[in-house]
């Protein structure tokens, strides 16, 4: 019975409404991935990744660097739970945050893997992650970790239609 008493005061207690209405979120476009599963997209800060169709050069010969961050961004996705922090910012139209997985960050895994470039001017009220990223970007450079073995055109130019030869 003491039990039973425990369990009902329990549930009692439990608020099954739900989260309020007026909590706080964020604009974005989304998806429907099934009827009750939404997936809203946004961008890493101080972050540019190769495009999913970009292409860079190593030994002569073209290779997929943005299929090869995205597959990366996924894989890291994949281990466990991100935390995903929202920044009052925006940028191609959808929200800016920095997303971080088994208390590594996201960006600087990308960046150190040599499969995105870091955005400074992007960092200047988070001058420790920009110090931060810039000396994964180094590191990679040094390291000829992914596309920085090779030929590579900046994300940013590649969307403006700068190709490398072996794209054309």
């Amino acid at each position: 019975m003491y039990r039973f008493l425990c369990f009902l005061f329990l549930v009692s207690a439990c608020d099954v409404r739900g989260a309020p209405v007026n909590e706080p979120g964020f604009t974005a476009s989304a998806r429907a991935l099934d009827g009750d599963t939404i997936a809203a997209d946004f961008r890493l800060l101080g972050v540019d990744a190769f495009e999913r169709r970009q292409l860079c050069e190593r030994a002569r010969s073209c290779w997929e660097c943005g299929k090869a961050a995205q597959d990366h961004a996924a894989r890291i996705l994949g281990e466990a739970d991100a935390q995903i922090r929202l920044t009052n910012r925006s940028s191609y139209g959808r929200p800016v945050a920095t997303v971080t997985v088994k208390g590594r960050d996201l960006g600087e895994t990308l960046i150190r893997a040599g499969l995105a470039i870091p955005q400074p001017q992007f960092l200047k009220t988070d001058p420790a992650r920009a110090k931060q990223y810039t000396e994964a970007f180094a590191a990679a450079q040094r390291n000829k970790a992914g596309a920085f073995a090779g030929q590579w055109i900046e994300p940013a130019r590649w969307r403006r239609g700068d190709r490398l030869a072996c794209e054309r």
